[in-house]
């Protein structure tokens, strides 16, 4: 079922790029989604349905995704240009194989880690998972972060039971009781929801971000080839590309219609909601500090120590300084 998801939507980005190549833009650039087609993507898709990236000059093609490892090794290489990348695969990939893909603005500037539980299950705040069952989907990288959460509010991995399941299974079991919370993004707030509408329930969502866990996720990243060698279409796609986060902020509704009618397999209602549940993560507090795309120094030291001790890295290994470069957002 999800291959055959999968398959369809990667077909849609096949459209994309045609739809893109009839374009009158002379600078043709290569975006590489980190994962599916949805809201959280719905900003690229604007860039081209609403004519920010052609009255750049730019023409754009959509790559599919299959997670941040695989987007940045496409930037690696040179296939793709641009992209969509969480900040801790990047600040991985460049302390451990010194990979030439360069974060030149954030997206998500708060992680969209998460417990969802129901109401009655006995968990109203974090420290309340102790002793109970959390089901997890293999892949997600919250599951990187999971020990360093339970660490902040004074637990071990021992202090939970912890089981995996599909991504597609986890709804269906906090529903049922199956499990008393299951990790899941903030993203998917909105589809939760509409499961505990089925089922007559009161969803409760515990964002990480909230208990401490303060750090850069999804990011605007590129290839260090593509900054070099067309440093100023570099600058006019990333402007254009802000200005489509904003144009998606102000008119969620036209942005998910965008998406749909660039991936007609996806409901412009469902990305409208995706959407919505995304730009809590783009546009928050740490917004109102630091200004749409910033990538401030503190924070990301912050998110440097936060994935070097996740996943065993030494800290010395990367400079977080080196992971970026801000000019070309015009910070």
């Amino acid at each position: 079922m999800l291959k055959s998801i999968a398959t369809k939507l990667a077909a849609g980005a096949v459209f994309i790029a045609a739809a893109a190549g009839s374009a009158s833009a002379t600078d043709k650039v290569t975006y590489q989604l980190d994962w599916l087609p949805g809201g959280d993507k719905a900003p690229i898709y604007v860039c081209i349905q609403k004519g920010f990236c052609a009255d750049a000059g730019i023409e754009v093609s959509i790559e599919p995704g299959r997670g941040s490892s695989e987007a940045i090794t496409k930037m690696a290489t040179g296939s793709s240009d641009i992209g969509s990348a969480g900040m801790g695969a990047l600040m991985a990939a460049r302390a451990t194989e010194k990979v030439p893909v360069t974060a030149v603005m954030s997206i998500f500037n708060k992680g969209p880690h998460a417990f969802y539980t129901l109401k009655g299950n006995g968990i109203e705040t974090l420290t309340d998972v102790k002793g109970k069952t959390i089901a997890t989907s293999p892949f997600t990288s919250s599951n990187v972060f999971l020990p360093l959460v339970l660490a902040d509010n004074g637990m071990t991995e021992g202090d939970i039971t912890l089981t995996k399941a599909d991504p597609a299974a986890l709804g269906p079991m906090l529903m049922t009781g199956n499990t008393d919370a299951i990790i899941a993004w903030m993203t998917d707030v909105t589809r939760y929801t509409a499961q505990r509408k089925e089922a007559g329930k009161e969803v409760i969502v515990l964002p990480w971000s909230a208990a401490g866990l303060d750090l850069y996720s999804a990011s605007l990243v590129a290839s260090d080839k593509f900054l070099t060698e067309r440093p100023e279409v570099a600058k006019k796609f990333i402007a254009a590309f802000k200005k489509s986060v904003e144009f998606a902020r102000e008119n969620p509704k036209e942005a998910a219609e965008a998406v749909a009618a660039m991936v007609p397999e996806l409901s412009a209602e469902n990305v409208e909601g995706s959407l919505k549940d995304a730009l809590v993560l783009v546009f928050n507090d740490v917004t109102e500090k630091d200004g749409l795309g910033a990538l401030e120094a503190g924070r990301l030291k912050a998110t440097w120590d936060r994935v070097s001790k996740a996943q065993g890295l030494d800290p010395a290994s990367l400079d977080p300084e080196s992971v970026v470069d801000r000019s070309f957002a015009g910070e």
